[in-house]
């Protein structure tokens, strides 16, 4: 395992982490507490040392399994969490009150909640859930960061941004307060490299890529019969005919495996890796098979500059949590 720079803020993280959003349950009907306990440990033995949860993730469900985890590990992992709008509404809405979403007593009730749920006095990375990006200047969140960081609760925060909105954190990342920003970013989607990368990497910003593999459309395996388990929050994101949409993009980009990249998911895992601002991408992972696959590419190989011009003509503009 290699590891990077988280930012400036001192710590070094491994290029694989790991996202544990689906291991709370809840909108991932398939997930199973020793399983997903088995493939934390797994990833741990292969150097991953960096675990990325949230309070609402199984309604701290995972945050829990997490918590259990990193204690056994005494101090060799970080941890990053994310307190949940008030109102909770994904994504936050464009003009709307940040009081709405991120009141003062709401962030501070919210991290304590998290570090009872993880066991710790002090949470690595503490980062809001949505965000809107003329919230920037509002005092009342940078007055409740600062009192968790002068408390011991948070060594750092950050923030994980909304659906496809890479620059709609930049103003709050001039206010020099945030320390790292989690962002969706992949083949689709590679619209953070033209103004948050750059921005992040002249300011030493740490980059946390989330949805390395489309919640899945990137992993190769989905067809228009793929059947999700009945409440599973893929059941929605792959409504309709987008089963059937995702096939034929994933045909397409897998005329493009060889030598560089054996399967579709290591394609779309080392074109996350090869951008310099990335600290860290973060894809779940539930199974032995899944961790063992994933965490093998962090060796140091980069893709080579003719291979991601071939994946520069694969972008596709959509929203699938929106439309």
């Amino acid at each position: 395992m290699k590891y990077r720079d988280l930012g400036k803020t001192g710590i070094k993280v491994s290029e694989i982490g790991y996202g544990a959003w689906g291991i709370g349950g809840g909108m991932w009907q398939d997930s199973k507490d020793d399983d997903s306990l088995r493939a934390l440990h797994r990833t741990i033995d292969l150097g991953l040392n960096f675990i990325d949860t949230a309070l609402v993730y199984g309604d701290g469900h995972s945050e829990n399994l997490v918590g259990t985890v990193i204690r056994e590990q005494k101090g060799r992992l970080s941890v990053s969490s994310k307190i949940p709008p008030k109102n909770m509404r994904w994504p936050a809405q464009k003009g709307s009150a940040l009081r709405d979403a991120f009141p003062f007593d709401h962030i501070v009730t919210c991290t304590e909640k998290s570090l009872k749920n993880l066991g710790l006095d002090t949470i690595d990375v503490q980062q809001f859930h949505v965000w809107d990006d003329g919230w920037a200047a509002d005092h009342e969140w940078q007055d409740a960061v600062a009192q968790l960081k002068d408390e011991g609760k948070i060594r750092f925060f950050g923030l994980s941004l909304n659906n496809h909105e890479p620059e709609n954190a930049l103003r709050a990342a001039a206010t020099g307060l945030v320390d790292t920003i989690q962002v969706i970013y992949n083949i689709y989607d590679q619209s953070p490299e033209k103004n948050l990368y750059p921005y992040c990497l002249k300011n030493k910003i740490g980059i946390i890529v989330r949805v390395p593999l489309d919640e899945g459309g990137l992993a190769g395996n989905i067809t228009a019969k793929t059947i999700f388990p009945k409440g599973d929050f893929r059941n929605g994101y792959f409504r309709g005919d987008r089963k059937q949409q995702v096939a034929g993009h994933t045909d397409a980009l897998k005329k493009l495996l060889g030598s560089e990249a054996g399967t579709l998911a290591e394609l779309a895992l080392r074109f996350c890796l090869h951008h310099p601002a990335v600290s860290t991408v973060i894809p779940g992972m539930r199974s032995i098979a899944n961790v063992e696959a994933n965490c093998k590419l962090s060796d140091g190989r980069t893709l080579s500059e003719s291979l991601i011009a071939e994946l520069r003509h694969h972008v596709w503009v959509r929203d699938f949590y929106e439309d």
